[in-house]
């Protein structure tokens, strides 16, 4: 089945949608182990969750980066993901899409989220033709994201790792058959409208932004 260029794929249940993030262990093992981040949490700073696991393995090198040695499976509400996309904002101008750069460098500074749409990876970390989500939150947003909308954390470095030694094994068959369960997401009508450019795309303009900086 052919993918379309934008669509989130997410762990979900009928309640929660799960987005993965990568920590030092300081950060990582207490917040698995509690169910929830601990005070040492930056709740002031953005912070970037992905629902792709492959994608998190692409940004973390199969978690063995500094500071990303501990992967965690964060279970949050769909009531919170839904407004988090419902305020974001494109992380780059598009001529055509939005009204003029100065509207949208405003609008960037004023949202609580942030979308950012990176190629997809397989398992060998190899971009694909079609995009993931990457969400960015911030102020507010990453304040409910810590305290309100986390249901469930969980420390899935283990399974990294014998993904990875199955890829680097040569039995991608396998490997594939440990991956999280990742399918559409549902989202309501609309939701997506101001953060997809609907296919012809108009032509992008990179202005200087912040980009996924921290894990």
């Amino acid at each position: 089945m052919e993918e379309p260029k934008y669509r989130i794929r997410a762990l979900h249940t009928p309640d929660t949608v799960t987005v993965y993030q990568a920590y030092p262990p300081a950060i990582g093992l207490p917040a698995a182990r509690d169910g929830r981040f601990p005070a040492a949490w930056k709740r002031d700073r953005m912070t970037w969750i992905k629902p792709s696991f492959l994608w998190m393995m692409y940004r973390s090198g199969w978690v063995t980066k500094e500071g990303q040695e501990t992967v965690l499976a964060v279970e949050i509400t769909r009531e919170g993901f839904a407004w988090a996309l419902r305020n974001a904002c494109l992380s780059h101008y598009v001529r055509g899409f939005h009204p003029d750069q100065a509207s949208w460098k405003r609008r960037l500074h004023e949202a609580p989220a942030r979308v950012q749409w990176d190629p997809e990876r397989d398992l060998r970390l190899r971009p694909l033709p079609y995009r993931s989500l990457q969400l960015g939150l911030s102020g507010e947003a990453s304040r409910a994201y810590a305290d309100e909308w986390t249901v469930a954390v969980t420390d899935v470095t283990a399974l990294a790792h014998e993904v990875h030694a199955l890829v680097r094994a040569g039995d991608t068959e396998a490997a594939g058959r440990l991956l999280p369960r990742e399918e559409p997401y549902p989202v309501p009508d609309g939701l997506l409208d101001h953060l997809v450019v609907q296919e012809p795309a108009t032509e992008t303009v990179k202005l200087k932004s912040p980009v996924p900086s921290t894990p």
